[in-house]
């Protein structure tokens, strides 16, 4: 059962393990939303992500047998930074089952805490039951990333420092793969003020607690699909389901793209690299309907790779209309070229990539292909710019951008 005594210890024990995270004030999302956003940064934890905490105090619980059996946990990779960070505290071998889709940079970071690291299937669930598996035939103690308790204790610590510095906060936005953190944070807020609203947030293609709660059981989602690998899970825990459902206040699903745009917003508006899943919360804000709330947005994890990092800004620029690509004909004869660039910098308009296609028609004369990657300020000087292309006889259609 989840206690404030016991709530009160971890938070306490888990200062042994994490670093601070000071809420910080968010004056660019709080314009955006018209409430007072704050932002929990645990993508700055040593590990890259909260779960050290519920990782950390778990294991001051087990026995010295149950330690020296060796751990066992399946995870994308934030449990499993913590687990592993954990027991090399704690002097105690770590297994680590991960997905082989799990970013290369989880899988090395984990490996450096001295754990051994096994990829076995796609998504958290199959990697889950091999890890069972393992641990049945060498008898290790087997320490689950969400569906445990005493884990979840350990990540409600979250809720104690924000209610600490903010007493009167009124929302708490918290990210959901398999609930053990919804579970922490929603309880021990609860216990603290029942005024407090916790928010649950998912991505819409793993939306396995809002499928659980609308069903009123646990549910499997048949599949998950979405770029927040940290909380692609197919089905929430069963343990912590009841506290979930007594104690969150609402579920909020968002799409991937709101994801890609949210890194962008962090990195040039907070200077801060938090993960897709991470971002969850951030995404959410403009989907809850108050205004003139003080609303914490939790920011889970940190931890990814540089290819996707590139690939998410890329995705992120063309989302907000900052590159677009645009395909105009023109006759094969000199000085077109130099014509079409003349009109897109008399509107401050940036090249970026040419590609010119002499094949699209027989007559060569008549026209040839050229598409343009632009960079723009946004969606208005994306439009001005394919105005003034207009004004000059090009004909400009909006094609795919292709980086």
């Amino acid at each position: 059962m989840l206690t404030l005594e016991k709530f009160e210890e971890a938070s306490e024990k888990v200062k042994e393990a994490i670093l601070p995270t000071d809420l910080v004030y968010s004056e660019y999302l709080s314009n955006q939303t018209g409430n007072k956003v704050y932002l929990k940064p645990e993508n700055m934890q040593f590990t890259g992500a909260y779960k050290v905490r519920g990782a950390y105090y778990k294991m001051s619980t087990l026995s010295e047998e149950e330690r020296q059996k060796g751990i066992i946990t399946a995870s994308a990779g934030n449990h499993a930074q913590g687990v592993a960070y954990a027991a090399k505290r704690y002097g105690a071998k770590a297994v680590i089952v991960m997905p082989t889709t799990t970013p290369l940079i989880k899988v090395n970071r984990t490996k450096s805490y001295g754990a051994e690291v096994v990829l076995y299937g796609n998504v958290y669930d199959e990697a889950c039951a091999k890890a069972y598996e393992l641990a049945e035939e060498h008898g290790y103690t087997f320490i689950h990333p969400f569906d445990d308790l005493t884990v979840a204790t350990g990540q409600g610590s979250i809720a104690m420092e924000i209610v600490k510095e903010l007493p009167l906060v009124d929302y708490i936005l918290v990210p959901i793969g398999g609930g053990g953190l919804a579970t922490g944070v929603s309880t021990l807020a609860k216990l603290l003020n029942p005024k407090i609203k916790v928010i649950g947030v998912e991505p819409q293609g793993a939306n396995c607690m809002q499928a659980s709660l609308k069903a009123g059981k646990v549910t499997t989602l048949p599949t998950v699909n979405t770029i927040a690998d940290g909380t692609a899970v197919k089905t929430p825990g069963s343990k912590i389901f009841p506290y979930i459902q007594k104690n969150l206040d609402d579920i909020i699903t968002v799409p991937d793209e709101d994801l890609v745009v949210a890194f962008l917003d962090m990195v040039e508006n907070h200077k801060m690299i938090v993960e897709n899943s991470g971002l969850l919360t951030v995404a959410a804000l403009k989907y809850l309907d108050v205004k003139n709330k003080k609303v914490v947005s939790i920011l889970s994890g940190g931890n990814m790779d540089v290819i996707t990092m590139s690939s998410v800004v890329q995705q992120g620029l063309i989302f907000r209309d900052r590159i677009f690509t645009v395909s105009v004909l023109l006759p094969d004869k000199p000085g077109e070229l130099s014509r079409v660039a003349g009109v897109i910098a008399d509107v401050n308009g940036n090249v970026i990539k040419l590609e010119h296609n002499q094949f699209v028609s027989t007559n060569r004369s008549a026209a040839v292909e050229l598409r343009i990657t632009l960079e723009a300020f946004g969606t208005e000087h994306k439009n001005e710019i394919i105005e003034a292309l207009n004004k000059n006889g090009y004909q400009p259609k909006v094609v795919r951008t292709m980086m």
